[in-house]
């Protein structure tokens, strides 16, 4: 078992759980406070599990940019990336953040789970760049009053970094790298530094207000704002066609990893999407449920909750592609019952402001 730069700050304040080999927070308040605190104010993440990869090559960008299926060769220190990794099929072996720093550097933030996969398969396809993982602790702040907050610690102007934009910072504790990034569907930065200043950030950022938030209320956050859980919403077995996430494959790039695999995809058609369902009442979906529609399996399940911003149940499913247009009536079996849902877009929360 893995503990985080920050267990100490939290381990007798929190319900811990076990997640990719580390000991992580559940919950510390509960779900609903959490959720709320995020929403309405500031919730604070422990995410230091995550993967942290450094690569430096002279030209790094054009190194790794076969791996993806999004340019990134225009990005600019300072600027930021959402993508996956490929392998040679076209499946996804991650979803990550590609952060362009300075004089061929770039950072990796990758999945907890990933991280040991990730590096075997940069220094298969990147042997040149120097691979340097990290164990820095990383820390979330989200929410609408997450800016403020992290605005005490810094005389640097946060609000001119605009989302996906990153840079060093000073504050009383340090310099510290922060990024206006985070898998919460609201405004917030994610911030790496050295694990004892993490601790004192950690403790100086509750002090201003921020509230501590464990894994059951980010899985929530992230489901209602329509962000993929790899592992569950993706994997290997699925291509970013057949996920949703054929906005990051930019087909005019030139050759990248499994891009025949998926230009023989477009042609042919996907078999299953994922797809956004919500209910009615109070059941909640959960990971494998069979979807049906006049009596056929069409579908399952691969991430669902009780959502407390819409108040409805909520799920990712991948389902048949002749079931998968918008307002589709569908039906979740869950035991003996057959509740009634309706594809809706994955998005099913959008921050305002």
């Amino acid at each position: 078992m893995r503990y985080s730069p920050l267990w100490e700050c939290y381990q007798n304040q929190a319900k811990l759980t076990e997640f990719a080999g580390w000991m992580l927070p559940a919950q510390f308040a509960g779900l609903t406070p959490e959720h709320q605190a995020v929403r309405q104010r500031a919730g604070l993440f422990d995410i230091s599990h995550m993967g942290q990869i450094e690569l430096q090559s002279p030209h790094i960008l054009e190194d790794v940019n076969p791996l993806v299926p999004t340019a990134i060769t225009q990005l600019k220190p300072g600027q930021a990336q959402y993508t996956v990794l490929l392998n040679t099929l076209g499946g996804i072996l991650d979803d990550l953040i590609i952060y362009a720093q300075g004089e061929g550097q770039i950072k990796l933030i990758v999945n907890a789970a990933c991280t040991e996969k990730n590096l075997k398969w940069l220094h298969q396809h990147v042997p040149r760049a120097v691979l340097q993982p990290t164990a820095q602790a990383l820390i979330a702040v989200q929410g609408p009053h997450a800016t403020g907050i992290l605005q005490t610690l810094t005389p640097t102007a946060l609000q001119t970094i605009p989302r996906f934009g990153h840079t060093i910072i000073s504050t009383k504790f340090g310099h510290i790298w922060v990024a206006r990034t985070g898998y919460t569907g609201e405004d917030g930065w994610e911030i790496q530094a050295e694990p004892t200043v993490g601790q004192a950030l950690w403790r100086e950022l509750i002090a201003q207000g921020a509230t501590p938030c464990g894994l059951v209320a980010r899985d929530m956050l992230r489901l209602e704002a329509g962000l993929h859980l790899y592992g569950q919403d993706m994997d290997e077995s699925s291509t970013p066609l057949e996920a949703g996430l054929g906005w990051l494959v930019d087909w005019d790039k030139g050759d990248f990893l499994g891009r025949a695999g998926l230009i023989a995809q477009k042609s042919q058609g996907v078999a299953q999407k994922l797809v956004g369902l919500i209910g009615t009442g109070r059941r909640i979906f959960r990971q494998g449920y069979p979807v049906r529609a006049q009596g056929q399996t069409v579908g399952r399940i691969t991430s669902g909750t009780l959502s407390l911003s819409v108040g409805r149940p909520i799920g990712f499913a991948y389902v048949d592609t002749p079931w998968t247009a918008l307002d589709t009536p569908l039906t979740v079996q869950v035991r003996e019952q057959e509740l009634p849902v309706t594809v809706v877009k994955r998005t099913f929360y959008t921050r305002t402001g």
